[in-house]
């Protein structure tokens, strides 16, 4: 998630879950009467998965991800997963690159291709020392919280969520389950339309 490190993360680390949420309208709702405080509003985030030719990289558990919002491009490296608690935590790496293309070539010529692409409209809150996103994809909606263990299960507590529904797959698994059961849909998880 895009954002300055919470006390979670100090140490590189994301710590979150992802709930499926069918109305992020009451989602906002809920975080505004909680006394939650935006950080980003709504934009269009383009995330770029790379990896060698073998698949390395994702046979392994982790990920090279290259996203770019109409503002920034951020290069992430995320390790391998483990849950704890129902909660997901992985090592995270992440820094602003000053020129997507450029960045997108040093992978290339380092071994590394695109393989996936996915699209979301994303806004961002804070609240209870966690950091909230509440995504809408191609797929469906999300709300996703960052923090530490107890505080996400205050937060998922106090938006009305149901923290057994979290589901412990990246939006490339979920996908990935999504296109087995319909072949048509195309191979990368992109809007029809980039409408806000």
């Amino acid at each position: 998630m895009n954002r300055e490190k919470t006390a979670a993360s100090s140490r590189q680390e994301e710590v979150e879950v992802k709930i499926p949420s069918a109305d992020r309208g009451r989602a906002r709702e809920k975080l505004r009467e909680a006394g939650g405080r935006p950080r980003a509003a709504i934009h269009f985030e383009s995330n770029d998965l790379f990896d060698d030719e073998r698949g390395t990289l994702a046979a392994t558990g982790r990920a090279l991800r290259l996203r770019r919002t109409d503002t920034e491009a951020l290069l992430t490296f995320k390790g391998p997963a483990r849950f704890e608690n129902g909660v997901k935590i992985r090592r995270e790496n992440e820094t602003r690159v000053s020129d997507a293309g450029q960045t997108e070539a040093i992978l290339a010529g380092l071994g590394y291709v695109r393989r996936f692409r996915y699209e979301k409209r994303r806004e961002e809150w804070e609240l209870e020392d966690c950091a909230i996103a509440l995504d809408e994809t191609p797929i469906g909606s999300f709300v996703e919280v960052e923090g530490t263990p107890p505080a996400i299960r205050r937060v998922v507590s106090l938006l009305g969520l149901d923290f057994a529904s979290a589901v412990p797959y990246t939006y490339a698994k979920l996908y990935a389950q999504r296109r087995r059961e319909d072949p048509t849909l195309p191979n990368d998880m992109v809007f029809k339309e980039r409408n806000l």
